[in-house]
């Protein structure tokens, strides 16, 4: 009953105007909601959110613990990864915001590091700075600004569009039709449940959050929350990296070139 009720709280939470866009998508929405709470009240494993028991929250202001909502936000319940209280504009007071959010958190974290890594690896091995990588006459594959802008539009509004149909409508994306390449959707099911962290045969093949059982992928719930905690952590240094990046850019620095290297 607890699951029914959290399922169908997130799902009404995100009908808000902002999130769901056209009243044929709130409509979507609103039917969605029964059924995903009768299936989770049948005992459904499949979650929208997480809804592990909340850990005792830490203070995002170290050895400050009262404060109110500007230190203690009543609406972040420790349940989410890396959960610190920290919201002092009240952004997430609203769950549908709570979880776009956490969901943009996680994308824009994880370009960050794969970012921070190509940033450093590519300096280091062709000497050219990364913000004149592109332009550079020596490139593998020189290309004008517009056709680098042209094929970005076209290849990540693809894939965006598809994650934005599968914000709203959990696995929707991982059937056949919708992966061409792949013939079995088993490989892009939400494996672990929990949105934003498929898993499964393809997304940890290595299998650091689970185990192949029988060709089954079962999730290891405390490994996963140990990952899911450090991946969000690691991403937030990685965008602070970015920003400070873009400022040595500005100035016409690298990283590499500021760490005397």
């Amino acid at each position: 009953m607890v699951m029914a009720s959290t399922s169908a709280a997130v799902l009404q939470g995100i009908s808000t105007p902002f999130l769901s866009g056209s009243r044929a998508a709130r409509s979507l929405l609103n039917a969605t909601a029964g059924g995903r709470a009768s299936s989770a009240a049948a005992g459904s494993p499949r979650r929208l959110l997480v809804v592990t028991a909340a850990a005792p929250k830490k203070s995002w202001i170290p050895a400050v613990k009262g404060g109110g909502n500007f230190i203690d936000p009543e609406w972040l319940d420790g349940s989410l990864p890396g959960d610190y209280g920290f919201d002092p504009l009240g952004l997430g007071k609203d769950p549908a915001f709570l979880r776009w959010y956490r969901e943009a958190e996680l994308i824009h974290g994880r370009w960050a590091m794969t970012a921070v890594v190509g940033i450093f690896v590519g300096q280091a091995w062709s000497g050219v700075p990364w913000f004149e990588a592109g332009a550079d006459p020596g490139a593998i594959a020189p290309f004008s600004f517009g056709s680098l802008l042209g094929t970005q539009l076209l290849l990540m509004g693809w894939v965006e569009s598809k994650r934005w149909v599968d914000f709203f409508n959990p696995e929707s994306q991982s059937v056949e039709w919708a992966t061409p390449w792949s013939r079995t959707a088993e490989n892009f099911a939400n494996a672990t449940g929990d949105q934003g962290y498929p898993g499964g045969k393809f997304f940890d093949p290595l299998g650091f959050a689970g185990t192949l059982q029988d060709g089954v992928y079962v999730p290891d719930v405390e490994k996963l929350e140990r990952l899911k905690l450090a991946e969000i952590k690691h991403a937030r240094i990685a965008m602070l990296a970015m920003l400070i990046f873009y400022f040595e850019a500005g100035q016409g620095k690298t990283p590499l070139g500021a760490l005397g290297l």
